[in-house]
């Protein structure tokens, strides 16, 4: 696996000076909480050129240079001592470069790493050491220089993950990552927005400029997760003889570790093992609540990393393995403006293309009019591109320093792109003045609603659907089920393909509510919701009646959603009245437990992966989720110590070698559908 972009080639002296230039700018940029000129990989890349060229040409090497200084030399510094050097760490980006550094490390230690190396994640955040005196949490250092750092301590009492107080009067210094998670991040846009403030760019950046503020008017809460620990004052509180037994004594402090991460904090005994871990990793990335850019390995056992010792900025018992970069830099060629099922009209994006997180990136959202106005973007910008753990790449912000005058301004659209109707501009996302109900959105919402995830019309696809909306025979969902063989017939062309999407209509009317109710493509829900909604309420009645305060009572219903699901009930009314004309089912089952000996997975946290074969074939991941919840259980994405079964079907990775870890009961697809028994069918 290699994650490194190329190494910028600097020929002479003066591409040296312009690139240390451009390096330290960038880190600046970068320490401050602003926008930086260089994507990550770009910088990675101009760090390696630049240390390059210094082993070719000594005598040219700079003393400013970034090469030999933590933080780049430029981190904000302040007036606080370390207890102890806070170093960063070096960077390999490929199994290659984690055998050469292993081979090094042996060197200094004399023989191979018997202790074990400990693996833990990357967080994409900002540095910081937590002093504790007497079990109270009294300071807060940013890394700095590695020498000194600026007092942070204005922001106790913000983060998650690092208690105000330890047990037992503890002295100690914590040292970790402060990070915003994606629910964070996402939640601290909107305080932003609510304040007239610019809205972060992306997580990391978010949280460095959180960590520096002084005296706002809004709290923005962060995320710690340790990763060290050293002894303060002089009190020898540490008993640990390795770097997994200090994380376990801070865990038992109830300071939040990398253990509990998602990735969490295992040790192997060899580096080939490490390297399997770091693909595993790779591949678990998109699923975690916040982001990562590498994978770090340490020599587990303190007495091999007090023999190994340390660089000028770094030790040499560490290394960090950076992944594929998550943000990548290109130009924006042109904008599309489309409108969603919801009448929204959204601008995209359309890229030059570029290889962000793994894959080739050539569309990318630009959020709202409102992002494109306040960023200034322009066609023919360079533009920052961020993907890390999301489906949609999202233009993350121009970079004006590129800009050659040749951009020209993007023009927002004065009538609705689809239907030339008027355009609701009332909020930050701008829509189509018909609405919901209105004909823009009509075939998008008819493509959804009739799809495998909601009434499950087989056949009935975006053709069909077409050639029904031009001929005038359906207006919205509920003319659906109103359809004549004579219109199908007309539509698809053939009398034989129109008895068939009858059966499939027939078919439709008794599915449960909870896909009726996904298939409204009612606003702020989506499969998950719609079950929740649906097993809370019991019935389409109960749905209509209740309020905005009834329905932030559903399980992970956000209760600032209430309101808009609520108005949007409202609205559809029409056609749930077409569709309760029409005989579609409007009742929740509910399980007949006397007859399957109650509900299987009672109490039970489930997570599958791999392919379902066998009894269980064809069922995609929603209709997973929705059988073990029918079956009384609660389904899950990821493995933790909370889960109780995980079910391994075809190509089971990562998550089946970390349920075997932590013995989680793991059953195949036969074994799961045995263990159903009738609530299979």
């Amino acid at each position: 696996m290699t994650t490194a972009a190329p190494t910028v080639q600097l020929t002479d002296r003066a591409a040296y000076d312009t690139a240390v230039d451009q390096a330290l700018a960038a880190y600046a940029e970068y320490e401050g909480g602003g926008d930086t000129t260089l994507a990550d990989a770009s910088y990675d890349a101009l760090a390696r050129g630049i240390a390059a060229y210094e082993r070719a040409y000594p005598d040219h090497k700079r003393a400013d240079t970034p090469t030999d200084k933590v933080g780049g030399g430029v981190a904000p510094t302040g007036d606080v001592a370390h207890t102890v050097p806070m170093l960063s760490l070096d960077n390999v980006f490929d199994a290659t470069g984690l055998e050469k550094w292993d081979e090094s490390l042996a060197r200094r230690i004399g023989g191979p790493v018997t202790g074990g190396y400990a693996v833990e994640p990357k967080l994409d955040g900002a540095a910081i050491a937590a002093r504790y005196r007497d079990g109270r949490l009294v300071q807060l250092i940013g890394r700095g220089d590695g020498a000194r750092g600026e007092d942070l301590s204005h922001a106790i009492g913000t983060i998650v993950g690092l208690p105000a107080r330890l047990p037992d009067g503890v002295t100690v210094e914590v040292r970790g990552e402060v990070l915003l998670t994606r629910a964070q991040f996402d939640k601290a846009n909107e305080i932003r927005l609510a304040h007239k403030a610019k809205m972060f760019s992306n997580p990391r950046n978010g949280t460095a400029g959180t960590l520096r503020a002084k005296d706002r008017p809004y709290v923005i809460e962060t995320t710690f997760f340790a990763y060290g620990a050293v002894g303060l004052d002089g009190v020898d509180f540490l008993s640990g003889e390795s770097h997994e037994a200090v994380m376990a004594q801070v865990a038992a402090l109830g300071v939040q570790t990398t253990g509990s991460s998602g990735v969490g904090l295992r040790v192997y005994s060899t580096p080939a093992e490490v390297q399997a871990r770091v693909e595993e990793i790779q591949e678990l990335r998109p699923e975690l609540p916040f982001g990562i850019d590498g994978v770090v390995i340490k020599a587990n056992d303190f007495a091999e990393q007090e023999a190994a010792g340390f660089a000028t900025r770094h030790p040499h018992w560490a290394i960090a393995y950076k992944l594929a970069a998550v943000e990548a830099q290109t130009r924006l060629v042109s904008v599309e403006w489309n409108v969603g099922r919801t009448g929204i009209i959204a601008p995209r994006a359309v890229l030059e293309p570029v290889e962000v997180d793994g894959s080739v990136v050539t569309y990318a959202t630009l959020h709202n009019p409102a992002f494109i106005r306040d960023s200034g973007l322009k066609i023919g910008d360079t533009v920052k591109v961020w993907k890390a753990g999301d489906i949609i790449p999202r233009i993350e912000s121009p970079v004006t320093a590129l800009r050659t005058g040749a951009e020209t301004d993007i023009v927002l659209p004065e009538v609705c792109p689809q239907c030339g109707g008027d355009i609701d501009k009332s909020g930050e996302r701008w829509e189509c003045a018909g609405g919901v109900t209105g004909s823009c959105g009509l075939l998008p919402s008819l493509k959804y609603a009739v799809g495998r995830d909601q009434l499950d019309i087989e056949g009935l696809g975006v053709t069909y659907l077409e050639a029904l909306v031009e001929a005038g025979f359906i207006d919205d969902l509920g003319d659906l089920f109103f359809l004549t063989r004579e219109q199908l017939a007309q539509a698809t062309g053939s009398e034989k393909r129109a008895d068939s999407l009858l059966a499939q209509l027939d078919k439709a009317r008794q599915q449960p509510l909870n896909r009726v109710f996904c298939a409204l493509g009612i606003v702020r829900t989506g499969r998950t919701l719609s079950r929740e909604i649906a097993r809370h309420f019991g019935t389409m009645d109960e749905i209509r009646a209740a309020t905005p305060e009834a329905l932030a009572e559903v399980n992970k219903l956000p209760g600032a959603n209430a309101p808009k699901i609520a108005a949007h009930i409202a609205v559809m009314g029409p056609v749930i009245d077409k569709l309760v004309e029409a005989g579609v089912n409007m009742d929740e089952p509910t399980a007949d437990n006397s007859a399957a000996g109650g509900k299987p997975l009672e109490g039970k946290v489930v997570v599958v992966t791999g392919g379902m074969h066998g009894p269980l074939a064809g069922r995609n991941r929603n209709q997973m989720n929705e059988l073990i919840e029918s079956a009384g259980g609660k389904s899950s994405s990821s493995i933790s110590k909370k889960t109780s079964i995980l079910v391994a079907g075809e190509g089971a990775g990562s998550k089946l070698a970390k349920a075997e870890e932590l013995g989680t009961e793991i059953l195949s697809e036969q074994e799961f559908a045995d263990l159903l028994g009738a609530h299979l069918s």
